[in-house]
């Protein structure tokens, strides 16, 4: 086997296991940031359902 083959498959590798891990810390950070949504939401749960953003104290009617 030549040189330049091993190294090309030394590279390879190497690519692959830096890919893993680069996918496993990005796994990692979303698993993270998904915890801490489901928390506050089950914190949010017991206030008070925040008021609806086009809902008036007043109606138009077109007539």
């Amino acid at each position: 086997m030549n040189l330049s083959a091993m190294m090309g498959r030394q590279t390879a590798e190497l690519q692959h296991t830096l890919n893993l891990s680069l996918l496993q810390s990005q796994m990692a950070s979303q698993m993270a940031g998904a915890t801490a949504m489901m928390e506050n939401m089950t914190d949010a749960s017991g206030q008070k359902e925040a008021p609806h953003p086009f809902k008036g104290g007043t109606i138009d009617l077109k007539g």
